[in-house]
């Protein structure tokens, strides 16, 4: 009782926002916002934000006209015609952009300047992501690990936007995010220890490969069920509004992921709790085999977020520099203005959905290789780099040569350290174990005595 006092008290104290209720004035600001405006100069590459947070009921001191109902949530007015809102606009939003296909910066372009530092950073990350991806995959055809799923065409909303984040933000990542994790300081390691569930990996074992999590580098645990993370965000980030941090929740979902309820309930819950949250669509154009235009008739996703009163963009996906200036626009804006960001990044899933996928069979394998060559990220970025004098062919060669040598080493690693102990397997859910818990752990270690032949040799019991 006392937590729902306390709940209430703060929302009946919260200053209210007044609205202009002339007939002829706009609803919306048809300005960007002044973190946005930055970004471009071209005021539609973001859907118009509310004046407020809230639309408010303002009765006092503006009395009602005849043709107004001051109805829960804001005066509505009444019209003679029946007007029925279109399903569709007639023109498309539109996507934020920094550099062309070949990694030169737009005319009349302006984003958020990086470092060179950063900059590079951002791109080696990128280029460790997309040879991890290349070795594990082909560790996981030699049949050495059992799964694995890779981000490539993806790596710059991966490495841009973790570089946008904060260390003290939350990440609530989908299954194509290690690169997120890789610019916290994750190890080249600690992945393989990971893929391969032997006794160092922060799950013991007990999760698929490529499902990584790392409660040091504010990274949940990855789940296979799909979308069920964007809810948990939510109340994550209501989490750290209420305890006044300086940080916001990140979640990381593709575009079959918001055709789940669990993506609607949780954009609704952050617009009316107003979260410091913000919600990153890979709209990659395929849940696995089925593409978007089997998935939803709107366009795209950016345009749901303004349904909830969420503040969106788009933005393209395959430009890092996009990517970071969008993201660490949202972030400031999400944690100073306590508000919900939605950022859409129209991007392509270059590889398999997974290791158990052949795309091939439901895409040409034409449209692949031209997103793999013509809309490379990687090559993108590189392209930007060398053009400032920041990068060379011979840095680039060290770089490919010493991640190779490094990943090889750390597969052989990690495949020679013993697997967790089999008594993990029941540990962790109960401060005490219960006596049908016990007893399901004593038949396992029977039967592994009996039928040592049937499990892997490095197995403790």
């Amino acid at each position: 009782m006392r937590k729902f006092v306390t709940i209430f008290s703060l929302f009946k104290s919260r200053k209210s926002f007044s609205v202009s209720l002339h007939r002829n004035s706009p609803r919306c600001s048809n300005q960007l916002h002044p973190n946005f405006r930055n970004l471009t100069k071209n005021c539609h590459l973001l859907l118009s934000p509310l004046s407020s947070h809230r639309f408010f009921s303002t009765t006092m001191g503006n009395p009602l006209q005849d043709q107004d109902i001051d109805f829960p949530g804001g005066r509505v007015e009444f019209i003679p015609e029946m007007k029925f809102i279109s399903e569709s606009v007639e023109e498309r939003i539109p996507c934020y952009r920094v550099l062309d296909d070949n990694g030169k910066p737009l005319v009349g372009q302006n984003f958020v300047q990086v470092s060179k530092e950063v900059a590079v950073k951002m791109y080696t990350d990128m280029v460790t992501l997309r040879s991890m991806d290349t070795i594990f995959y082909e560790a996981q055809r030699q049949g050495r690990i059992s799964f694995y799923v890779t981000a490539i065409g993806e790596e710059a909303i991966n490495i841009a936007s973790a570089a946008a984040l904060a260390m003290d933000d939350v990440v609530f990542p989908q299954y194509r995010e290690a690169g997120v994790l890789l610019w916290r300081g994750f190890t080249l390691q600690e992945f393989a220890n990971q893929l391969f569930s032997n006794k160092y990996d922060n799950g013991k074992g007990r999760q698929m490969p490529a499902h990584y999590g790392s409660n040091k580098h504010n990274y949940f645990t990855i789940a296979s069920t799909i979308a069920t993370q964007i809810s948990h965000a939510v109340g994550a980030a209501y989490s750290l509004k209420m305890d006044k941090k300086d940080a916001c929740a990140v979640t990381y979902f593709g575009d079959g992921g918001s055709s789940e309820g669990d993506f609607h309930a949780a954009l609704n819950f952050a617009a009316v709790t107003e979260a410091p949250v913000i919600f990153i669509c890979r709209n990659n154009g395929w849940a696995i085999s089925t593409p978007i235009s089997d998935q939803f008739r709107s366009d795209g996703v950016v345009v749901k977020g303004q349904s909830y009163g969420v503040r969106s963009i788009r933005v393209d996906g395959n430009d890092a520099l996009a990517i970071y200036s969008a993201v660490q626009a949202a972030r400031k804006m999400s944690i100073t203005e306590e508000r919900p960001i939605l950022i859409e990044a129209l991007t392509y899933r270059v590889g398999h959905h997974s290791t158990s996928d052949d795309s091939t069979k439901y895409r040409p394998a034409s449209e692949i290789e031209w997103w793999r060559v013509a809309r490379d990220p990687v090559a993108r970025l590189r392209n930007w780099l060398q053009n400032n004098g920041w990068w060379n062919d011979r840095a680039e060669s060290e770089l490919i040569n010493n991640l190779r040598h490094q990943l090889l080493h750390t597969i052989q690693v990690a495949e020679s350290v013993e697997k967790p102990p089999l008594a993990e397997a029941f540990r962790d859910v109960y401060d005490v174990p219960p006596s049908n818990l016990r007893e399901q752990e004593q038949w396992l270690k029977e039967i592994v005595k009996e039928q040592p032949q049937e499990y892997p040799p490095n197995v403790s019991v």
